[in-house]
């Protein structure tokens, strides 16, 4: 089981605090990262509980609370099966905007079929025992169909919309790229359901033939960041192929053009399909890196803790390249990128800001960390 960590001189993470030149102010003006908690296998996602904790998933299968003190305990008891291998496991999770009153949270997980092969991701909810040691209730509100064998592209970023309604974000599965342009499944695509798994009625498809009603966008490959913007919109970035990696807004019923059109290219290099960028009914990238980072979690910074320079800034982790990209927007459009945590290395999974306007970071490692950064 994970050991608790002591919070360290700051000095020990110097390394971890290298910020790229176009910072503004000099590095000791910059955020530090303090380590909340270590010893946690792979950590996927980290949301927020009252009194200063913590519950994170690690990719393996367990979900575990993090006191106050850093202290990490057991895996809590009642999880589903999960088909824990490759990208697959157990992936994010969310604590109801409401938990103090009924203890509930999402996580969504890579759910094995029933019988034979396959698999595919689930988003269940549960109540967490009076005594913090279990999941009670636990019930699966939403299942990707069809099940496929991969290991691949699960997706897996849990949102809650102002309107109280769940997103869920789905891979294309790697293997099945061409059905996320169809709409008879939930491949490549991103849901919108009620907390009990129901179809609002205002979702775009709901009432259209040949069409799943849970479905609210679509043609998108692996998305693996989202949040709500202030204005309610639901921000997301998604994983490219070779290249092409992208941010979009996801919006009610458009198409966002994998694999028709892409900013990527196969693995190994040649252009996928017909190699187009652009084609009419598809919406454009607000943002796409070439080559890819490797996106993973997602936050804008509302508060006031960094200073006016930060605030309404946009934070992506880079798995690829081991940094924590800050993003400064102009509207809707990105002005300028500059990076942090460059110097550790470390593959930043998730990025959330917590109920203290401080910004929490998950490192994606066999001994990962979970980091507050400091003004």
């Amino acid at each position: 089981m994970p050991l608790s960590t002591p919070r360290l001189p700051h000095r020990v993470f110097a390394l971890l605090a290298g910020l790229t030149v176009g910072m503004c102010g000099p590095a000791s003006a910059q955020p530090r990262p303090e380590v909340v908690a270590a010893g946690l296998e792979n950590p996927w996602g980290v949301s927020f509980l009252p009194a200063g904790r913590f519950v994170v998933t690690e990719r393996s299968g367990q979900m575990r609370l993090i006191g106050a003190d850093g202290k990490v305990g057991a895996p809590l008891a009642g999880l589903p099966a999960i088909a824990a291998g490759g990208q697959g496991g157990l992936l994010d999770v969310l604590a109801d905007s409401a938990f103090e009153r009924n203890r509930t949270l999402y996580f969504c997980f890579s759910e094995p079929a029933a019988s034979g092969s396959g698999n595919s991701t689930a988003l269940a909810s549960a109540q967490l025992s009076t005594d913090s040691a279990r999941l009670e209730n636990v019930k699966v509100i939403f299942s990707q169909q069809p099940k496929v064998a991969s290991r691949a592209h699960f997706g897996c970023r849990i949102v809650e919309a102002k309107d109280g309604n769940l997103f869920l974000t789905l891979g294309d599965r790697f293997s099945r790229k061409e059905d996320a342009q169809k709409l008879d499944n939930h491949i490549g695509k991103v849901v919108r359901i009620a907390k009990d798994g129901t179809v609002p009625k205002d979702n775009p498809f709901v009432g259209k033939s040949g069409a799943l009603p849970e479905i609210w966008s679509y043609g998108h490959r692996n998305v693996q960041g989202a949040v709500l913007g202030s204005d309610g919109r639901l921000w997301t970035h998604e994983h490219g192929p070779q290249g092409g990696d992208e941010i979009n807004i996801a919006q009610a019923g458009r198409n966002y053009g994998w694999p028709v059109i892409t900013y990527g290219e196969n693995y190994g290099g040649g252009k996928i399909g017909d190699g187009l960028t652009a084609k009419e009914g598809m919406e454009q990238p607000l943002h796409h890196w070439v080559p890819s980072i490797a996106t993973s979690g997602m936050a804008f910074v509302t508060s006031d803790r960094y200073g006016a320079s930060w605030k309404g800034n946009l934070f992506v982790g880079a798995l690829k390249f081991g940094y924590l990209d800050r993003i400064v927007l102009d509207g809707d459009k990105v002005s300028a990128e500059h990076k942090l945590l460059a110097e550790g290395k470390a593959r930043i999974r998730d990025v959330k800001q917590g109920p203290d306007g401080l910004l929490y970071v998950l490192t994606d490692e066999s001994n990962g960390k979970l980091l507050r950064l400091l003004p």
